[in-house]
């Protein structure tokens, strides 16, 4: 494997962007150094169009290590990527406080925000394939999903048939133009799973208003180990 894939995470950073509003965050993540080789995985671009509204996300990758637990239940991937809305239709909302259970993905949505919004972040399974159908069957079946606030690093404990929602940020839509989250190296660190693990990034934008629509762009499913 090539040294460009081989990283000593000594002071690794995490960078989440809403291009829309000319922000970046860092989150400084210390690491020392980890054995064992990384395995980079390239994801393919997407996109999909929804009533006054384009997804699409592009550069998306992860780069998939053991974790450091070493316990044979944990494993660490980073994952990047550029979402993106096109919005050409939506009310003006109003950015009203979170009612929603804090953390839970939904508690920052339009159905508790008031305001149309832009919202990304990855499906992660334990010994789930986490396909198409299988994501609506796995929730509405009674598959066991949660949420977790993202910053820098994420950390996320799973057990057998479990789904988890892992948000990596989102973006709220007031008027009509383009929206972005963009995020390099943010860290999921998942323990807990003796089995194979996969995620999928979700991008997802709900639009208020008498007219209320809801678009889903899902990426490629990948193996985390």
């Amino acid at each position: 494997m090539s040294s460009r894939w081989t990283r000593i995470r000594s002071g690794r950073c995490a960078t989440v962007a809403g291009l829309s509003g000319g922000i970046a965050v860092a989150v400084g993540v210390l690491m020392p150094t980890m054995a064992g080789a990384d395995t980079f995985v390239p994801l393919p671009d997407g996109s999909k169009a929804g009533p006054g509204v384009t997804l699409s996300r592009t550069g998306e990758h992860a780069i998939v290590s053991p974790s450091m637990a070493a316990n044979g239940a944990g494993r660490v991937v980073w994952v990047s990527g550029n979402a993106a809305a096109d919005v050409t239709v939506t009310p003006e909302g109003e950015v009203g406080p979170t009612n929603g259970p804090a953390g839970l993905p939904g508690s920052n949505n339009s159905s508790t925000h008031g305001a149309s919004q832009l919202n990304t972040g990855y499906l992660v399974g334990c010994q789930v394939s986490i396909a198409d159908d299988a994501i609506g069957a796995g929730v509405s079946g009674g598959v066991s999903t949660g949420g977790v606030s993202a910053g820098g690093s994420i950390g996320v404990n799973l057990g057998p048939g479990e789904v988890k929602f892992v948000q990596i940020d989102y973006k709220d839509i007031l008027k009509p133009g383009r929206y972005s989250v963009e995020y390099q190296d943010a860290e999921i660190e998942i323990q807990g799973c003796a089995g194979y693990a996969q995620a999928r990034a979700y991008t997802v934008v709900e639009i208020i208003g008498d007219h209320y629509s809801k678009t889903t762009l899902y990426g490629a499913p990948f193996s985390i180990g």
